[in-house]
């Protein structure tokens, strides 16, 4: 039986995957940080045929001295990106290393009641020992302690988005209830390092819960709803996407950088004018393209035996994204090789995904309805 087609996701952050990619941005430097620019891109990717976009994030401006100073926080842009957007899934990096994790829950149950049902949530860490100071809080270090805090972080967040049933808001005029108090639900969560007690302040969101993207080595697999796997080479990529899914994931995305030949140069002529400002430091995780579309589609057509999705980071996505837009994903949908999302559906829809029933539909006892947030308790 033939595998599906693939499911698309573009990052959208900055000017591209290169620290230096601003240099041959197609806009000025003071419009990067402008809704129009983001709002601009958004469009780009969505009538590309992009089933998704991701926005990277950190509390701490880029690290290299080539790139812009400043960003506006991933949250953010999601939200205005999924209010000048229609179809394409939103899906911000956020981590759960310093942020709380309520913080967290209540702005994503947020966006997807804003997106009509298109976020999701691509699970980050804060490695740099300034983030920690930037928070005011006690260092996190180690691959260790950032993956307890990742995993700890999404059972709060998935806990909290399940707090409220489905049914849980009934607006009775007749006997001026607007909530069940018995479909709200404590989460009592007891980790190494703090616990979270009290129900979420948003009602559930529409998906459920907002599709979560995360590495295969950051949370476990039962918590996953995409798997973000990568390699130096095709064959380990695929081979991280069968490892996957055979642990669980009910998704494997590849994440490839890529850097495609334009009309005007080829992708080694534009890597090379770049690298003069900056390194572009290739990640193990990570496959890395250079070179035609039709190579890029042969790529492709190659992975998508092993996983179910992509997610590309061009190297500049004002060349890039033009470049993937008429020559990479028209073919891709002409091969069948991949699907575009559909007007009207939700992300998980889009993806395939089931939509979750909250754990605590079953339980029937009231609970106190204090938010969680004033109840957390810090063993750090």
């Amino acid at each position: 039986m033939p595998r599906p087609a693939l499911r698309l996701a573009v990052e959208l952050d900055g000017d591209g995957a290169h620290p230096a990619a601003w240099r041959r941005a197609a806009h000025a430097p003071a419009e990067l940080l402008t809704p129009r620019r983001i709002a601009r891109t958004a469009a780009a990717a969505e009538n590309a045929g992009f089933t998704l976009v991701t926005l990277d994030d950190s509390i701490l401006p880029p690290s290299s001295g080539a790139g812009p100073v400043g960003r506006i926080g991933a949250v953010e842009r999601a939200a205005f990106v999924a209010a000048a957007t229609s179809v394409v899934g939103v899906a911000p990096v956020v981590a759960t290393t310093y942020a709380e994790p309520f913080h967290v829950s209540s702005q994503l149950s947020s966006l997807d009641h804003v997106s009509a049902g298109r976020a999701g949530w691509v699970v980050g860490t804060e490695e740099d020992p300034t983030a920690a100071r930037a928070w005011g809080r006690p260092l996190v270090e180690g691959p260790e302690a950032l993956a307890r805090e990742a995993r700890d972080g999404l059972r709060v967040v998935r806990d909290l988005w399940d707090s409220w049933e489905d049914d849980a808001v009934i607006r009775s005029v007749a006997t001026s209830r607007y909530l069940d108090r018995e479909r709200l639900h404590a989460i009592d969560f007891e980790g190494e390092t703090y616990s979270v007690k009290g129900p979420s302040i948003v009602p559930r969101p529409p998906q459920g819960r907002p599709v979560v993207l995360a590495r295969q080595d950051l949370v476990p697999a039962e918590l996953t709803d995409v798997a973000l796997v990568g390699g130096t080479t095709a064959a380990e990529t695929g081979a991280a996407g069968e490892a996957a899914k055979a642990a669980g994931v009910p998704l494997a995305f590849a994440e490839i950088e890529v850097a495609l030949d334009t009309p005007r140069e080829s992708a080694r002529e534009r890597i090379a004018d770049l690298e003069r400002y900056s390194p572009w430091e290739e990640r193990p995780d990570r496959l890395r393209y250079s070179g035609s579309a039709e190579g890029l589609v042969a790529l492709l057509a190659e992975l998508a035996a092993h996983v179910d999705g992509v997610r590309l980071l061009p190297l500049v996505l004002d060349e890039d994204l033009s470049v993937l837009s008429r020559l990479v994903l028209p073919e891709l949908f002409v091969r069948r090789l991949a699907t575009r999302p559909l007007p009207g559906t939700t992300l998980r829809t889009s993806l395939g995904l089931p939509r979750p029933v909250s754990r605590f539909a079953t339980d029937t006892d009231a609970v106190s309805a204090t938010p969680a947030a004033l109840v957390r308790e810090e063993t750090r």
